[in-house]
């Protein structure tokens, strides 16, 4: 299916160029926060919010920062709108932000985010800019929501922490997957979504 060419910032970060499975970039939070879907689901929201918005000020700026600053100014600009997430999580959802605990703060350092600003904002207006911050979180936020969702149901056998394997199972001999829910099976769960996808992408095959 074709996509209209404007588009493409905002539908290539979904699946063909994906931030986390094809470019392998914001694996650490993939691994942190993964293991229920709130704070998965919470940290999409951020990232996206930051991204796309930050995406929108470098974009605007462009031609007004100095070459040698460029990085301090991306820097200082994700810093205040992480800043600015991290305290509205907190009045909104605080058992969410201490959840994610330092993860928030750590959105200044995603190498998505300063990825973009360096490689698309610096070069684009603000509109496309804004569809590629969007993109590109969601694309981000989709691998963490997919983890996330196995890891919960079969590492605790809940799904946002509401129970959904019947506890006629756990009567008849079921039991959760301990393993699911540390660190090292976010991983290969990572590596497994990697594994599909590729195999449904010839193209991205070495």
């Amino acid at each position: 299916m074709k996509v209209n060419k404007s588009l493409l910032p905002l539908v290539n970060p979904l699946s063909k160029d994906n931030p986390v499975i094809v470019q392998v970039l914001g694996i650490c939070s993939a691994l942190a926060v993964t293991a229920k879907l709130e704070p998965a689901l919470v940290m999409t929201i951020s990232v996206t919010a930051v991204l796309a918005l930050a995406n929108v000020i470098i974009s605007l700026l462009r031609n007004t920062i100095p070459t040698s600053i460029r990085i301090i100014v991306q820097l200082v600009v994700v810093a205040a709108l992480v800043v600015i997430v991290d305290q509205v999580l907190k009045a909104w959802n605080y058992e969410v932000s201490k959840a994610l605990s330092v993860f928030i703060g750590l959105i200044i350092t995603n190498c998505i985010i300063m990825g973009r600003l360096e490689a698309f904002a610096m070069s684009n207006r603000p509109w496309p800019s804004f569809l590629d911050g969007i993109g590109n979180g969601l694309g981000y936020g989709i691998i963490l929501v997919i983890v996330a969702f196995f890891r919960e149901l079969l590492g605790s056998g809940t799904l946002l922490g509401y129970q959904v394997i019947p506890q006629s199972w756990y009567d008849a001999g079921y039991q959760n997957n301990g393993m699911m829910i540390l660190p090292p099976m976010a991983l290969i769960t990572v590596a497994c979504i990697i594994w599909v996808h590729r195999s449904r992408n010839k193209d991205l095959q070495e």
